[in-house]
């Protein structure tokens, strides 16, 4: 088959590899002049005026990302120079917190509690006897439950040190809001999957290397096309067969990786025949309703630093009011730079000068780093969808030869470059079903 892939994100690389290796002829149309979509590398300069690679957003990849890591291998990404391993750690700069050791689970998970510093026995207590009843249940709640309320009756420490930063970083949604089977279906692939799914991965390159531009690499080099800067205009049903037209080009099929308000606007202004109309209103009609949240990430140095600033390549810090990071990671443990640090801010809302104001005090107040000069500040504002309870999300069947592959479409897990994947993948497979 020939395939349009419309948009270069993860998904849409995943979905672009996946469809070669099955045998079609595979051609992806980026809008933007970059690969990767919302994991993306952006240019910075330093203080001494080196030009840097940053990345649009610190993200972190776990050890049950199992499709990740194998497209990453796929195309010949060595994911252990790219990927920094270590056990899951929640650690706070006073020391106090969890950290897991490097043990099968559910050992792993039972040891770091019973480890962990800072909290009392009755808390330790507490927290075990939580996620007992999570596995009892197998790792399933009410349809309507959010986050927080799988926590009532957990001490409050608990809830800020270590449902809270899981919740914010797995899902980018509070706690009160976010969706408890989503988190729940996430702390069970991760904490309690095979050995090694806990881990943290933390990328040691920037996130154009890490996937996007060797996919794009591995398909050219295969006689397939990959192009950026082509915003894709319109969307026609052949009207002799099943196929499209993508600008007036015939595809037998056609993958949508782009944004969901970008996705509703090429289907809901799609020529299609009459029995489809109805469908495609309903699924752009969906895709408009998801509301989204932002991410921002606060990327800072110390000038003339030459060795680490943080204990570890990633520490939490306890977020509040005024206190707005809920993570700062040392780049320079990392691959980058001695002396630059990117604080992460999930969930974020607000003014970027205040933010930034706010950020740099914390670092000064929180790590006594009083030094710090800003480098740069990049705001995703439509970072993941709100992963609310009861979310109905688009499904990834559009129409006959038209499907979305992109982290929003209805499954299991929330936006993330996982989830991404696993929908380029099935969006792949199911072009065996669209003939």
């Amino acid at each position: 088959m020939k395939v349009a892939v419309i948009g270069a994100g993860w998904g849409g690389m995943a979905a672009a590899v996946h469809a070669a290796q099955a045998g079609h002829r595979v051609t992806v149309l980026e809008a933007a002049r970059t690969l990767g979509g919302r994991a993306r590398a952006v240019p910075a300069t330093l203080a001494d005026g080196r030009q840097v690679l940053l990345d649009n957003g610190q993200h972190i990849l776990i050890g049950a990302y199992a499709a990740c890591l194998a497209l990453m291998r796929t195309v010949g990404v060595n994911t252990g120079a790219a990927l920094l391993r270590m056990p899951l750690a929640l650690r706070f700069p006073d020391g106090s917190g969890i950290a897991l050791p490097d043990a099968a689970p559910p050992w792993d998970a039972l040891a770091g509690i019973a480890r962990a510093r800072g909290w009392s026995l009755g808390e330790r207590l507490a927290l075990l006897r939580r996620a007992a009843r999570w596995q009892l249940t197998g790792f399933s709640c009410p349809p309507g439950h959010s986050v927080a309320d799988l926590c009532i009756g957990l001490p409050q420490r608990l809830v800020q040190e270590f449902i809270d930063p899981l919740c914010v970083s797995a899902l980018n949604t509070p706690a009160q809001q976010a969706c408890g089977q989503t988190f729940l279906r996430v702390v069970r692939d991760s904490l309690f999957a095979g050995r090694g799914g806990s881990h943290l991965l933390l990328p040691r390159t920037d996130l154009g290397a890490l996937l996007p531009e060797p996919a794009a690499a591995w398909l050219r080099a295969r006689g397939h096309a990959v192009h950026t800067g082509r915003r894709v205009q319109a969307l026609q049903r052949d009207a002799s067969g099943p196929g499209w037209w993508v600008d007036g080009e015939p595809f037998d099929a056609v993958l949508l990786a782009t944004s969901s308000t970008e996705s509703a606007r090429l289907v809901g202004d799609a020529s299609a025949f009459a029995h489809e109309h109805a469908a495609l209103q309903r699924w752009a009609t969906l895709a408009r309703q998801l509301a989204f949240g932002a991410i921002a990430t606060v990327y800072a140095e110390q000038p003339g630093a030459s060795g680490p600033l943080l204990a570890s390549p990633m520490l939490a810090l306890r977020a509040g009011p005024g206190r707005p990071a809920q993570f700062a990671f040392d780049r320079g443990q990392l691959g980058g730079p001695a002396g630059l640090l990117a604080f992460v801010i999930s969930a974020h809302q607000g003014e970027r000068a205040a933010l930034e104001s706010a950020v740099l005090a914390q670092a000064a107040q929180d790590l006594a780093l009083p030094g710090l000069r800003l480098v740069q500040t990049v705001v995703e504002k439509r970072a993941t969808f709100v992963c609310s309870p009861g979310l109905q999300r688009p499904p990834l069947q559009v129409a006959q030869g038209l499907l979305c592959c992109a982290d929003y479409v209805a499954g299991p897990y929330p936006a993330t470059l996982e989830g991404a994947v696993l929908h380029g993948a099935a969006a792949a497979q199911a072009l065996g079903r669209q003939g």
